[in-house]
C-alpha cells in the first residue's frame, strides 16, 4: 500500500473502525485517518480519540473538505464522491470500514456479482447516478477489496462474499477494549440510545416519545441522542427531570464501554446494539433491542426494511 495509507471517514464509528483496521494490520505500517470537515460529531470524536493511546503508525488528521487523492480505506461505499474518486484514482486495494446497515447491503450486492450497482437501499437514482453506481461496482470488483466489520454476517452470506473474491475480516474492537476509561459513565441503571428512525420518517414521533416518557415514569434514564436526531425532539426529552441527556457527540461504543453489570442499554433497532454487545457482553452488561410495535412504523417503512432492521438488532 505504499509508505502511508489514507482512510477517508464521514461518521464517528467509521473513524473508530479505521483505527481498528490499522491496528489489525489491514492498512500497512502507517495510516492517516482523514475526517470529513463540517461534521460536529466527527470533530468531537477526533478530540476524544486523540486523548487515547493511538496505535503506532496512526495519525488522526484535521478534518478536511477534500478526500485524499486515492484513499485506501473508506467508510461509505455508496457515496457518490467516493465512487467518483475510485473511477479516477485506479485503487489497487480498498478497505471498507463502516459498521452501519449499509455494510450488510454492500456485502449482499458484492455477493450477487460484479454488475449490481452500488446504490443505497432506499435510493431512487436517475440514469447518471445509476450508471455511476454500476461503474463503481465494476471498478471495486477489479480491486482487492476487504470489508472490515464487527456486524454479524451469516455463514451463507460470508461464504458468498468470499467466493466473489472479497476478503471479509471480522473484528471485536480489540484496540478500544484496551483503552483506559476517561471518567465515570452514566449513574442511571438504564441507558437509552436515541434513534434516527424518527428523523428518517420511519417511526412516528409521538409513539416514540410517549414510550420514552412512560419509561422515564418508571425509573430514571440516561439518554444518549443519536447524532442525526432532531434537536427539537431532544429538547422535549431534556425537559423531563427523570431523564438525563448526555450530549456526548461521540459513538456509543466509545462513551458506554465502562458500564457495569448492574446497568443495561435499551435501543430501537440499530447496528449499535450489535457493536455494544460485542463490547459490553464480556462485562455482563445487557444490551436489549426494543420491539417496535406495528403502529409505530410509518408508511415509509417497507416490510422488507422493517425485517432487515429488526433482524440486525435481534
Amino acid at each position: 500500500m505504499g509508505k502511508q495509507a489514507s482512510a477517508w471517514v464521514e461518521s464517528p464509528l467509521q473513524m473508530l473502525c479505521a483505527i481498528e483496521a490499522h491496528r489489525a494490520g489491514l492498512l500497512g505500517p502507517a495510516t492517516v485517518v482523514v475526517p470529513r470537515a463540517g461534521l460536529r460529531a466527527l470533530k468531537a470524536t477526533r478530540r476524544e480519540l486523540s486523548g487515547l493511546a493511538l496505535p503506532e503508525g496512526l495519525e488522526l488528521a484535521e478534518p478536511r473538505e477534500r478526500m485524499p487523492r486515492s484513499p485506501h480505506a473508506v467508510g461509505d461505499a455508496f457515496s457518490g464522491r467516493v465512487q467518483l474518486r475510485w473511477l479516477v484514482s485506479h485503487p489497487g486495494r480498498i478497505v471498507i470500514v463502516d459498521d452501519g446497515l449499509a455494510t450488510l447491503r454492500l456485502l449482499s450486492l458484492l455477493a450477487e456479482g460484479p454488475y449490481k450497482p452500488l446504490l443505497r437501499a432506499r435510493a431512487h437514482p436517475g440514469k447518471l447516478r445509476a450508471a455511476l453506481g454500476l461503474a463503481a461496482a465494476i471498478r471495486l470488483r477489479a480491486s482487492r477489496v476487504s470489508v472490515f466489520t464487527a456486524l454479524p454476517v451469516t455463514d451463507e452470506l460470508a461464504a458468498a462474499v468470499r467466493a466473489a473474491g472479497v476478503d471479509l475480516v471480522r473484528h471485536d474492537f480489540g484496540w478500544l477494549r484496551e483503552q483506559p476509561l476517561s471518567g465515570p459513565g452514566p449513574a442511571e441503571r438504564t441507558v437509552v440510545l436515541g434513534t434516527s428512525l424518527v428523523r428518517n420518517g420511519l417511526v412516528h414521533r409521538d409513539r416514540y416519545l410517549s414510550w420514552l416518557m412512560e419509561r422515564a415514569a418508571e425509573e430514571p434514564l440516561a439518554y444518549f441522542p443519536h447524532r442525526r436526531e432532531d434537536p427539537a425532539d431532544v429538547a422535549v426529552i431534556r425537559e423531563r427531570p427523570e431523564i438525563t441527556v448526555h450530549d456526548a457527540g461521540v459513538p456509543a461504543e466509545l462513551t458506554l464501554r465502562g458500564l457495569d453489570p448492574a446497568q443495561r442499554v435499551l435501543s430501537l433497532p440499530s447496528t449499535a446494539i450489535t457493536s455494544l454487545r460485542v463490547l459490553l457482553g464480556p462485562r455482563g452488561v445487557a444490551v436489549e433491542a426494543v420491539d417496535v410495535p406495528d403502529d409505530w412504523w410509518t408508511s415509509r417503512a417497507a416490510p422488507d426494511l422493517r425485517s432487515h432492521l429488526t433482524g440486525v438488532a435481534g
